[in-house]
């Protein structure tokens, strides 16, 4: 071969090399504002396998960091764009980090697993998916039994501590029924049934070759690939550039409450940022804790001691309270309806009092929770009020709501209605009204 041609070949090697090269580095992936990263590419640059050098200390146990799939999502992962982004997401993850590794330690699971939600939410503790799926960990309505539950008071998905054990749980039973880690991760984005059923149709117990038949979903093909490529990075993240700062995970207690709590009155009171409250319990809708004598408030250690110092105080105004007079015809199931507050959480605030028993002119505390407009004393019906206006009934609208806008008793305009306190009305109907 001639010098010339050999060169001519050298110089053609180096500018493919060099090609390639750069669209490793300049073809970076395009985010959504939605979890990480999503829409699912089909297609993801053309990495050669090992292409990524593996380091001494990555040991991994989830089957399938050789595979191609992987070895494209650590390219894809590589990006600068990616790493940036990267870099955000384990900053929304320093709240939890501490706390999950914990927890994985104790049940002796795969480390990887640690990593799980930046694939499911970003690590952002109220994330919540167009399918409904929300929290950290990303459970459906339907799934969240029995690791959690969702009330009118709470939304568990949204509790970091609980949501963690519960994902932690059902992965575990999900590898003690499957037997492998991979098809355990594949059945926790898929259900268990589903991997089942697949298994059970083709007699293959292996998510690799399930993947390679293409028997699983598009999404759970690229599921397991997805965390074993963010696994090895954020292992390794000194090797891609990322600075992770672990030192600032907060350590994390449970404090028993007791009783009802708005949180802005108790960070008033003892001196922690409310803002720290309400990101460790995202689960309360009414940033009031539930009337459940066992509830626990999440904490960091460090404010735990003044945090049970208030609420062991009882001269301590913990809840923001309306003070109802009893009138004729009042209940406390129609008084809840009306204020927005559980017949529970209204027997909590008035300690002796008998619900078949009130008392006309008898004072009640009702806790002020969704800020409901009621009408104050000033506001009652006057004996000479006419009912002599017509009002039609839009979607939504009790005889509470209405009684208020007029700025009548309800009883009045119940009576005025031929109508009783409880009745349920329709859209449209025709109610007489006040001018």
């Amino acid at each position: 071969m001639s010098f010339i041609k050999l060169l001519f070949k050298l110089c053609l090697i180096f500018h493919v090399f060099n090609a390639f090269a750069e669209g490793l580095e300049t073809e970076e992936p395009t985010f959504a504002e939605t979890p990480f990263p999503r829409p699912l590419r089909t297609s993801l640059p053309k990495t050669p396998p090992l292409l990524i050098e593996k380091v001494d200390f990555f040991r991994p146990n989830i089957t399938g960091f050789d595979e191609p799939l992987t070895q494209e999502y650590i390219a894809y992962y590589s990006t600068k764009t990616s790493l940036k982004r990267l870099t955000a997401i384990m900053e929304n993850a320093e709240p939890y980090m501490a706390f999950i590794r914990q927890r994985i330690e104790e049940k002796n699971l795969p480390w990887e697993l640690l990593y799980l939600p930046v694939i499911e939410s970003e690590f952002i503790g109220s994330s919540r998916s167009k399918s409904g799926a929300s929290g950290l960990w990303q459970f459906m309505r339907n799934s969240v039994k029995p690791y959690m539950q969702i009330t009118e008071w709470v939304d568990e998905r949204l509790d970091f501590w609980k949501a963690t054990e519960g994902a932690l749980s059902k992965l575990s039973e999900n590898y003690r029924v499957l037997g492998d880690w991979a098809l355990a991760l594949a059945a926790y984005n898929m259900g268990l049934g589903g991997v089942n059923r697949v298994i059970q149709q083709t007699g293959v117990k292996d998510y690799w070759e399930l993947c390679r038949r293409k028997r699983l979903k598009t999404e759970t093909i690229h599921y397991v690939p997805k965390l074993l490529a963010v696994s090895y990075i954020l292992t390794n993240h000194r090797k891609f550039g990322l600075e992770m700062n672990w030192e600032r995970a907060p350590e994390w207690t449970r404090v028993n409450v007791g009783k009802s709590v708005d949180l802005g009155l108790l960070a008033n009171a003892s001196g922690v940022a409310l803002s720290k409250l309400q990101k460790a319990n995202q689960e309360l809708i009414f940033n009031v804790t539930p009337p459940d004598k066992d509830y626990q408030l999440k904490v960091h250690v460090s404010d735990a001691e003044q945090i049970s110092a208030v609420l062991e105080q009882t001269d301590i105004q913990l809840i923001k309270h309306y003070i109802h007079v009893i009138e004729s015809g009042d209940t406390l199931s129609a008084l809840a309806r009306r204020y927005g507050a559980s017949v529970e959480l209204i027997e909590q605030a008035n300690p002796g009092v008998k619900p078949r028993s009130l008392k006309l002119g008898q004072r009640i505390l009702i806790p002020a929770l969704k800020g409901t407009v009621i009408p104050t004393n000033n506001e009652k019906t006057t004996l000479d009020t006419q009912f002599n206006a017509e009002y039609v009934v839009k979607k939504g609208e009790t005889l509470w709501s209405i009684a208020a806008k007029y700025r009548v008793s309800v009883e009045a305009l119940a009576n005025a209605n031929n109508m009783g306190l409880n009745d349920t009305l329709s859209i449209g109907k025709v109610l007489k009204t006040p001018n």
